[in-house]
């Protein structure tokens, strides 16, 4: 076996050996984790200006590790991609997903190098290193249950979210109509109403904007108690969709002579 056969097996999700394969996996996953703390806590000033240069040395050298990872990632799309060419199949790679996602945490700490950027947005790019949590869609069996969850109930979710959009506007509307000459700086329009609307569909209710005439208030009370039930749809959707996909993993992991269970 070749060397870049031997390195895909380290890379490749499917294909890992077990030792090398485990030890990236947590090695990747343990600095990302480290990053993202790294950057709660630079958002103190007073632990900043103590370990700033802490910070800066675990930045460049999670940035070393995370572009020799990108580099080697798109080198070994070709063996990803066994039916395209290797150019197409390395272009495959860096526009999918996961390339974008790996080329996103690594690209803020780059720019500013070639480009006159202002500190605000350098400020604003610094904050996309959070973008590497996605990272762990390669590397947790966790996250890649979550999203595999996710993937299975989007025509679900997609379904409840525009009913809620409709809700959204419908009540929004009517409360405009119905609040706007009793209240003509609170729903000054549409927008405003809307505002209002999403707090109260959640049932959070800042209580910044309410209805105070009558027929305000009870349309503010069915709207609650319509949000009571279409806002936890997708959460028991979501949720009856994992339960589903934790019993089908149990199932594979299951002896076919004796029944019982074996360890994954």
């Amino acid at each position: 076996m070749s060397f870049k056969s031997e390195l895909f097996l380290l890379f490749d999700d499917k294909k890992g050996n077990k030792k090398g394969d485990v030890f990236i996996e947590y090695f990747i996953s343990g600095l990302i984790l480290l990053n993202v703390v790294c950057i709660f806590l630079e958002s103190y000033k007073s632990i900043n200006a103590v370990y700033e240069g802490i910070f800066y040395t675990i930045e460049v050298f999670s940035i070393v590790i995370f572009s020799i990872e990108y580099l080697i990632r798109i080198w070994l799309a070709d063996l990803l991609y066994p039916k395209l060419s290797p150019i197409k199949a390395r272009l495959k790679y860096i526009f999918s997903f996961l390339g974008l996602v790996d080329l996103a945490s690594i690209l803020p700490f780059y720019l500013p190098y070639f480009f006159k950027i202002d500190l605000r947005v350098i400020r604003t790019l610094r904050l996309f290193r959070l973008l590497r949590l996605l990272k762990l869609n390669r590397h947790s069996s966790a996250v890649k249950l979550i999203g595999t969850v996710l993937k299975n109930t989007k025509n679900d979710i997609l379904v409840t979210i525009f009913m809620v959009f409709i809700l959204l506007v419908l009540s929004s509307t009517l409360m405009y109509s119905i609040e706007n000459e009793a209240q003509p700086e609170a729903f000054e329009n549409i927008g405003q109403a809307l505002w209002w609307a999403v707090a109260t569909l959640t049932t959070v209710g800042y209580g910044d904007i309410y209805p105070v005439t009558g027929l305000g208030k009870l349309l503010s009370g069915v709207i609650a108690l319509l949000g009571i039930g279409i806002v936890a749809l997708p959460t028991g959707i979501i949720s009856s969709a994992y339960i589903e996909e934790v019993q089908k993993k149990k199932q594979k992991c299951t002896c076919p002579n004796c029944g019982h269970h074996v360890k994954n």
